[in-house]
């Protein structure tokens, strides 16, 4: 006899895991707003979600693709090349959207006295050679530390050496892969508790005072984003895959973006990413490198970021800018970009490498870090959910394509 389940239960498993989001989103604001000493206090089950995603997304990753690639059927077609493609292409033009969005509606910047203390890279080449250095990690340090090139790296390799591996071994290895797979079903669905707290919390914290200084910069910043995620991208995935972008768009923003955001963490957000390429029925061939791949390199919203804020500091400054410096400045931000780390505010310790470029000096450029941290509870909410929301929709756009699937783009199953 089958045990009826508990009404809570019954009504959690007919409720799709984004309306509990939204709830879970609009509770921590009327707590923060009305209690907000209640609201800090509940703080840990953010941080209890946040950790919990980025514990099991290196797992999840070295398994899945080492099982994908170890399983893998001759015949069977994976699309990374088109893939990457688009990767380059979207941060490259959303570097130059933001050039553009920064010459159009200049900003000025109050510098801080204090910048914060922290190490920049010391130019491109120290960028390029750190991704170099991340690729051959301990496979074992990659894991600890979430170095998702170095877990990429050594899951491709382990997962090239066991295709030619015993039938059981390539079972077991799939049955791993499953296994960690229920348990991130799990940690996802604990995320209108840990959207709750997170939203509270910062709320709390920081309500919105500190950014009404700095409201013309981040109207930019949001306005370049909202424009990359809502025109740019919708008309590059429609040249590939020839109809209406908007539904995929729209649901990857949603389902996504939405955790992204409050996430502030592409790593932390892998996990999510996974499971809606499997409920979009993407090849799991695919996606299981595309999208920890795309948490590194693919970086819209990061380029976004260099680009506005450096030009903001050229504004203040004075200093003139010519049309080849400012095309220059896009390459440079879309290269940068690419090494940003995949955690909250990665990208802004990539600003002194930007202004470099109009020789604007190390310590100024840590001010307009400084800068960049005081608005990086919306900056780089919105940062993180262009980037990770992109990485899925990329990943289906070249799928699409390459199938020609003929069949109308619908919502995932709930």
């Amino acid at each position: 006899m089958t045990a009826t389940p508990h009404p809570l239960v019954h009504l959690l498993n007919r409720t799709s895991l984004v309306v509990q989001i939204l709830i879970g989103l609009i509770a921590g604001i009327v707590l923060a707003l009305f209690l907000p000493q209640t609201a800090l206090s509940i703080s840990f089950l953010g941080t209890v979600f946040v950790s919990a995603l980025k514990a099991v997304a290196p797992v999840l990753v070295f398994v899945l693709v080492a099982a994908s690639i170890a399983n893998h059927q001759r015949g069977q077609q994976t699309h990374i090349r088109p893939i990457l493609r688009l990767y380059l292409l979207g941060t490259f033009s959303a570097a130059l959207i933001a050039v553009l969005a920064s010459f159009a509606f200049p900003s000025s910047l109050t510098l801080v006295s204090n910048g914060a203390e922290l190490a920049p890279p010391g130019g491109i080449d120290e960028v390029l050679k750190t991704l170099l250095l991340n690729l051959v990690d301990n496979p074992v340090n990659a894991l600890l530390k979430g170095n998702f090139i170095g877990i990429l790296a050594w899951a491709v390799g382990l997962g090239l050496a066991l295709r030619h591996a015993a039938p059981g071994s390539k079972q077991m290895l799939a049955d791993l892969s499953a296994g960690v797979t229920a348990i991130v079903k799990l940690v996802i669905r604990l995320a209108p508790l840990g959207i709750f707290g997170l939203v509270a919390a910062t709320l709390a914290e920081s309500g919105i005072g500190a950014l009404l200084d700095y409201l013309h910069l981040l109207l930019v910043l949001v306005g370049c984003m909202l424009l990359v995620a809502l025109v740019v991208n919708p008309l590059i995935v429609f040249c590939k895959i020839r109809r209406n972008p908007y539904p995929l768009v729209l649901t990857c923003l949603r389902e996504s973006g939405l955790t992204a955001f409050f996430t502030r963490s592409s790593a932390a957000n892998i996990p999510v990413n996974l499971q809606l390429c499997q409920r979009l029925g993407l090849h799991e061939e695919t996606y299981s490198v595309s999208i920890p791949l795309g948490a590194t390199i693919n970086m819209a919203g990061a380029a976004i970021t260099i680009s506005v804020l450096t030009l903001a500091a050229v504004h203040t400054l004075g200093i003139a800018v010519d049309l080849p410096s400012a095309l220059l400045l896009s390459l440079l931000a879309s290269v940068s970009a690419c090494g940003a780390s995949g955690v909250a505010g990665g990208s802004l310790l990539l600003i002194p490498l930007a202004c470099s470029l109009f020789g604007i000096p190390n310590e100024v450029a840590m001010q307009v870090v400084a800068v960049g941290f005081i608005i990086g509870i919306v900056q780089d909410s919105a940062e993180t959910a262009l980037n990770s929301s992109t990485d899925v929709l990329f990943t289906a756009a070249a799928c699409l394509a390459e199938d020609r699937l003929a069949a109308p783009l619908t919502e995932p199953a709930r």
